[in-house]
């Protein structure tokens, strides 16, 4: 069974009624085109269906056609090689970046790449579609797709009224001025152009400020012909090195990346193309189903709505997931060439470890500070050896100590306890 869209702008070929009528059914002037019919289900373009009629390889109730010149009527079942045509699919469309190399054609005469070869390889599971204008060779960018052929015709036309808009890089000396005489339009070689909106966005002068130096401008038209934009900069003086799509409509190019493809929400249709979709092809819901492209990275987190009014650059890479206890501080081990010698006077001393497990300087063994302290308050006293310290060395004075450690001859005339010359008093006792 087959649904039938509704194609208010499609004109009809002339005397086709009275030719279909002998195998369409009686009383049934109205149903669409076998060609269109197929086309719209997805079996192949109008022209190769063209080709299987002739082949004898298309039927309608049973009965091979021999003539495109047919209209499928509600109820009627149409075959394809025996096989049931399934009903067609409700509109969709695509976003599609389109890379530098690729022809927008099905299939191209002279042997080079096109777009849907590149999207037959790149995304296995995109139904048949058709592109919603053009790009040639050399141009890149924004390129909408659809499964819908009046869809396509309609958003083609002029009068439609929608934006395109280019970024455009050239050759060549301009100004601001001479791009605003586009807007009035132009003829070229007997063509006439439409009005024309060119900002100059970037000047690159040459060192020598006389030769011809790179431009960026961004072109904006409402009509598509064919390399309109080269022909019409090259009018003015200008040689087209790189030609960029942004928009088209209200479908912008974003952040797909070159080769990437991405569907356009249902919601987003019911919006932008009311009225041009008819009401029975119109699709519902707002679910999207991504498109898979092996060998290129989406653009846009899982589960997120393709909503063309707010796209959102790529998500941050996830945080590296690191082994439990990664980021904890190793223990300190502990430090076994200095030790902390313990008194109970004085000030503690820290140094390296002598070989008797006292604490020293490592040049000789010093007295403690203990026993400093102990032999300022004993006088002169040298401090007796201990046991074992027989041949140690003789411990050094300390700063301020080198007189005590001998006797200083007493000044003539002093007794020995008592009071010395001009002195006063009782004698001191010992």
């Amino acid at each position: 069974m087959v649904k039938h869209s509704w194609d208010p702008t499609a004109p009809e070929a002339p005397g086709q009624d009275d030719e279909s009528s002998e195998q369409a059914p009686e009383g049934d002037h109205h149903g669409e085109r076998v060609a269109k019919a197929l086309a719209r289900a997805g079996v192949a373009s109008r022209r190769d269906v063209e080709r299987l009629i002739e082949a004898g390889r298309v039927a309608i109730n049973g009965k091979v056609l021999t003539t495109p010149a047919v209209k499928v009527a509600p109820g009627d079942i149409l075959t394809v090689d025996g096989a049931v045509v399934s009903d067609a699919e409700p509109t969709r469309m695509w976003r599609y970046h389109k890379p530098v190399g690729l022809v927008t054609t099905h299939k191209d005469p002279h042997g080079r790449p096109t777009v849907f070869e590149a999207l037959a390889a790149s995304a296995p599971g995109l139904p048949r579609v058709i592109s919603v204008g053009r790009l040639d060779l050399n141009s890149e960018g924004l390129l909408l797709l659809t499964n819908d052929g009046s869809l396509t015709r309609a958003l083609e036309l002029p009068t439609t009224g929608w934006m395109r808009r280019y970024r455009v890089r050239a050759h060549g000396r301009t100004d601001q001025a001479k791009l605003d005489r586009l807007k009035d339009g132009l003829t070229i070689d007997g063509v006439r152009y439409g009005p024309i909106e060119a900002r100059l966005d970037k000047l690159k002068e040459h060192r020598d400020g006389t030769s011809p130096a790179n431009v960026w401008i961004t072109v904006s038209l409402t009509e598509g012909k064919n390399r309109e934009v080269r022909r019409v900069l090259e009018h003015i003086g200008l040689k087209v090195n790189r030609l960029i799509r942004l928009s088209y409509g209200p479908f912008q190019l974003g952040v797909l990346g070159a080769g990437q493809v991405e569907e356009i929400g249902p919601r987003v249709i019911r919006e932008q193309l009311e009225g041009l979709i008819a009401p029975e092809n119109m699709p519902t819901g707002d679910k999207v189903v991504p498109v898979h492209q092996p060998g290129l990275k989406p653009r846009r987190a899982p589960g997120q709505t393709a909503n063309e009014s707010a796209l959102v650059p790529p998500p941050p890479p996830p945080k590296p997931k690191r082994k439990a206890g990664w980021a904890k501080p190793k223990p300190k081990a502990p430090f076994k060439g200095r030790v902390k010698a313990k008194s109970g006077k004085g000030p503690t001393v820290i140094g390296p470890r002598s070989r008797s497990g006292e604490a020293g300087s490592g040049k000789g063994n010093r007295a403690r500070p203990g026993e400093a302290q102990a032999g300022k308050a004993a006088g002169s006293a040298k401090p007796r050896p201990q046991a074992g310290e027989a041949g140690r060395a003789k411990p050094r004075p300390q700063a301020g100590e080198a007189g005590r450690a001998t006797k200083t001859p007493r000044p003539s005339g002093a007794r020995p306890g008592g009071a010395g010359p001009g002195r006063s008093g009782p004698p001191r006792s010992r």
